[in-house]
């Protein structure tokens, strides 16, 4: 099981194939194993790569260090530890978020092109954006939920994630992933993530290819509120995957894959 030390925590990581370097960031209560279809099927062809952020999947559940910079100094330890170079950072969900916080922090030295999978550039809803999935009261409600019935609110997102009803393969990806991350953990996160952050400004400094995915029948955010990632973007290609909701890297992999392998041979 290979892990590496970053900044006081023991992370799981992934590492498949040869070639130009890709590194997958997953979303909140998640973990690398939403990544598998990409890790498996683009190795042939990329070094694929895939971490556990502190607190998910197979990492330490540390106590502290659960704010998305602190996630972005894991991810840039995590490249020079495995001098990683020219990478192409795909980061699904809250991933997206971390890896916007790395070139906020740290630039675009290592970076050779960005991925954004269904994120927008501030969850939360601010008097001068016109998107935003989340106001105060919906923060609130949620944070209760993670503290009052963490495997309820679960079950809900196993359903909301997803265009179709999951299968009981997804169901259960979905629930064992989720219980890996401590509620308490959960709700910082939360609460960092949709109400602090804005990162409108980093996008529009970011120099690098962009290509921006959305789930048409995406439940939490608007297609159009993704799209606006891409217009942010000063070099951006955007792709809209009709069959998937939330979990475009799960529900359509192949055409993920295909759609992610023609955008790395344009660059």
């Amino acid at each position: 099981m290979p892990t590496i030390q970053c900044h006081g925590a023991e992370l799981y990581y992934e590492d498949h194939g040869g070639g130009d370097p890709i590194v997958f960031l997953h979303g909140a209560t998640a973990g690398l194993r939403y990544f598998e279809p990409q890790l498996a099927g683009l190795s042939n062809e990329y070094r694929t790569l895939a971490v556990d952020f502190r607190g998910h999947g197979r990492s330490e559940k540390t106590e502290l260090g659960h704010t998305l910079s602190q996630y972005a100094r894991d991810v840039h330890e995590f490249l020079l530890q495995l001098d990683l170079d020219d990478v192409v950072i795909a980061g699904w969900s809250m991933g997206a978020i971390v890896s916007w916080e790395y070139i906020r922090q740290f630039g675009i030295d290592r970076v050779r092109a960005m991925v954004d999978v269904d994120m927008e550039p501030s969850p939360m809803k601010r008097d001068d954006y016109d998107y935003g999935s989340y106001g105060r009261d919906d923060l609130e409600q949620a944070i209760n939920q993670v503290q009052t019935d963490p495997l309820g609110l679960l079950d809900e997102q196993a359903t909301a994630m997803l265009k179709e009803k999951p299968s009981r393969e997804l169901r259960n990806l979905i629930l064992d992933e989720g219980s890996r991350t401590p509620p308490a953990i959960q709700g910082t996160l939360m609460f960092g993530l949709l109400y602090l952050h804005d990162y409108r400004d980093v996008l529009r400094s970011i120099d690098v290819p962009a290509l921006v995915c959305a789930g048409a029948d995406e439940k939490w955010r608007s297609v159009e509120s993704v799209e606006h990632t891409a217009e942010l973007l000063p070099e951006s290609r955007f792709e809209l995957f009709e069959d998937s909701g939330h979990c475009i890297t799960i529900e359509e992999p192949e055409r993920f894959n295909q759609i992610l392998g023609e955008f790395i041979s344009s660059l």
